[in-house]
């Protein structure tokens, strides 16, 4: 089974552009889109199980330099 997820991002000020390039190297990353709103980032990432989403969002996103808060909503 395949999950997938949607991660609302949250970035200090002035740094959207250089997380969504960071984002787009990041494995399992299917879509990324600045937004206006709450959040300044949505992206959306998939993977083989949902322990695959959490090591992408906790190993790999959260590591991004600029990132202050995510959400991510699974889909179900």
């Amino acid at each position: 089974m395949t999950a997938k997820a949607f991660v609302l991002i949250e970035t200090s000020i002035e740094k959207s552009r250089d997380v969504v390039a960071a984002l787009r190297t990041v494995r399992g990353l299917i879509e990324v889109d600045t937004v206006t709103g709450p959040y300044d980032i949505i992206a959306i990432i998939s993977g083989e199980s949902l322990n695959d989403i959490g090591d992408t969002v906790t190993g790999k996103i959260h590591h991004i330099p600029g990132i202050t808060r995510t959400v991510t909503c699974l889909v179900i």
